[in-house]
C-alpha cells in the first residue's frame, strides 16, 4: 500500500506547482481569460471522444480502447478543472482536503468517486438512447435538437457527479458555488453579446422558425440555410456567398420562412389598355397561365383587378408552386410572362407602354401678364 507519509509528499510537490500557477497570472481579467481557454480547449477535446471511439485500432481490443479513451476523458477533464482552481489560488484549499481525510477510508472514497465518473460515463450513453427514441416518437425533432438534448443531459450528470463526489470528500460546495457564482457574473459582463447570442441558440433550437435547407430571409438577408449552430446561423445567398448570422440578431428580426409550408404564392403585375375588356384579359391570362406546369391546379391561379396605373389597367396573376425555391420562383415567373404575352398578342389585348397625355384649357378672361401696353387691356391676352 502506498504510505500516507509519501502520499502528503507528493501531493505538498504537487500543490506547490499549483500554487505557481495563481502566482504567474495575478489579475482577475487574465484569470478570467486562462479559465475560459482552458474551458474551450477542454470542450474541443471531449468534443472529440465519438470520434476516438470510433478509431478502434486493431492492436488493442474493442473494450479495452473504449476504457483507454474514457479514461483519457476523465483524465483531460479533471486536468482541466484543476488547473482552473489553481489559476484561481484555490488548490490549496482542494488538496488540504484530501491530504487531511488520508488513511484506510481514502481508499475506499477514491474507489467511490471513480465509479461514480464511471457511472455517469455510462448512463450518458443511456441519455443518447433516450433522445433517440423520444425523437423517433415524436418525429419533429432535427439532428440539432436532438444533439443540444444530449449535451444538456450529459453536462447536467456530469455536474451531478462531481458534486456528489465533493460531498463524499466533505468540500465546502457552498464556497465553490459562491466562486462559481462570482466567475460566472465576470464572464457574463465580459462576453454579454456572446452569451446573448448563446441564449438565443438555445431558443432557435427549440423553438424551430427553420431547419436546414429551408430558404430564409432576415433582414437584408437572404438563402438556404445551411447551418444551425449554439451560437451563430449560416446561410448561402443566391450569388454563391456564405453569411453568418448571430442567432441574437436572427431572433431579434423579422424572419421570413418560404419553404416552411411547402408551397409558395408569387404574382406578376401585368397593365391592360384601357380600351380593352379588363375582365375578358383577365380570363385570358388565366387560361394561359393553367396551360403551365410549374403553377399548382390547387390552388388554381387566380387574375384579379389590382389598380388603375398611369397607363394601364393593372391586373395581379396569382398563381401557387411546390416546393419553393429560388430557382423555380423565377422559373415560373419567367414561363407566366411569357405565356401572359403571348396569349394577349394572340387576342390583340394592348399592353401599353408608359404614356402621359397632355391637355390644355383656354381661361374665359384671358391670361394676365406681367404689366400692360397701355391700351386699357392691362396687360390681358386674348
Amino acid at each position: 500500500m502506498f504510505p500516507p507519509i509519501a502520499l502528503q509528499s507528493v501531493l505538498a510537490r504537487v500543490g506547490t506547482a499549483l500554487a505557481s500557477l495563481s502566482e504567474l497570472i495575478p489579475s482577475t481579467a487574465g484569470r478570467t481569460v486562462a479559465t475560459f481557454g482552458i474551458a474551450v480547449a477542454v470542450t474541443a477535446i471531449l468534443s472529440r471522444t465519438d470520434r476516438l471511439h470510433a478509431l478502434e485500432p486493431e492492436r488493442l481490443p474493442k473494450t479495452g480502447w473504449h476504457l483507454v479513451v474514457t479514461l483519457g476523458t476523465m483524465v483531460v477533464a479533471a486536468t482541466g478543472g484543476l488547473v482552473i482552481v489553481a489559476v484561481w489560488g484555490l488548490s490549496d484549499q482542494l488538496l488540504g482536503v484530501f491530504t487531511t481525510n488520508l488513511g484506510p477510508e481514502a481508499l475506499v472514497r477514491v474507489g467511490i468517486s471513480v465509479l461514480f465518473l464511471i457511472g455517469a460515463y455510462t448512463m450518458t450513453g443511456l441519455i443518447r438512447q433516450l433522445v433517440e427514441e423520444i425523437a423517433q416518437a415524436r418525429g419533429s425533432l432535427g439532428e440539432h435538437e436532438r444533439e443540444i438534448a444530449f449535451r444538456v443531459g450529459q453536462v447536467t450528470l456530469y455536474i451531478v457527479s462531481v458534486l456528489l463526489i465533493l460531498t463524499l470528500w466533505q468540500v465546502n460546495i457552498g464556497g465553490i458555488l459562491v466562486g462559481a457564482g462570482f466567475l460566472g457574473i465576470v464572464v457574463g459582463m465580459a462576453a454579454r453579446q456572446t452569451l446573448g447570442a448563446l441564449l438565443a441558440g438555445f431558443v432557435l433550437m427549440f423553438s424551430r422558425p427553420f431547419e436546414i435547407g429551408d430558404w430564409i430571409e432576415v433582414g437584408d438577408n437572404e438563402g438556404i440555410v445551411t447551418d444551425i449552430t449554439i451560437v451563430n446561423t449560416r446561410i448561402q445567398t443566391f450569388d454563391g456567398e456564405y453569411v453568418m448570422i448571430p442567432n441574437d440578431v436572427v431572433s431579434a428580426q423579422s424572419l421570413i420562412n418560404r419553404s416552411r409550408k411547402g408551397r409558395l404564392r408569387i404574382e406578376v403585375e401585368v397593365g391592360v389598355d384601357y380600351d380593352a375588356d379588363a375582365e375578358r384579359a383577365a380570363e385570358v391570362a388565366q387560361s394561359a397561365v393553367k396551360d403551365l406546369d410549374d403553377p399548382m391546379t390547387v390552388p388554381t391561379p387566380q387574375v384579379v383587378l389590382k389598380r388603375f396605373g398611369d397607363s394601364a389597367v393593372v391586373l395581379g396573376v396569382r398563381y401557387w408552386i411546390d416546393n419553393p425555391s429560388a430557382r423555380r420562383r423565377w422559373r415560373s415567373r419567367t414561363a407566366v410572362m411569357g405565356a401572359v404575352k403571348r396569349a394577349f398578342e394572340a387576342e390583340g389585348i394592348k399592353i401599353p407602354f408608359p404614356q402621359r397625355e397632355l391637355m390644355g384649357r383656354e381661361e374665359a378672361e384671358g391670361v394676365v401678364l406681367a404689366g400692360g401696353d397701355g391700351d386699357g387691356t392691362e396687360g390681358r391676352e386674348q
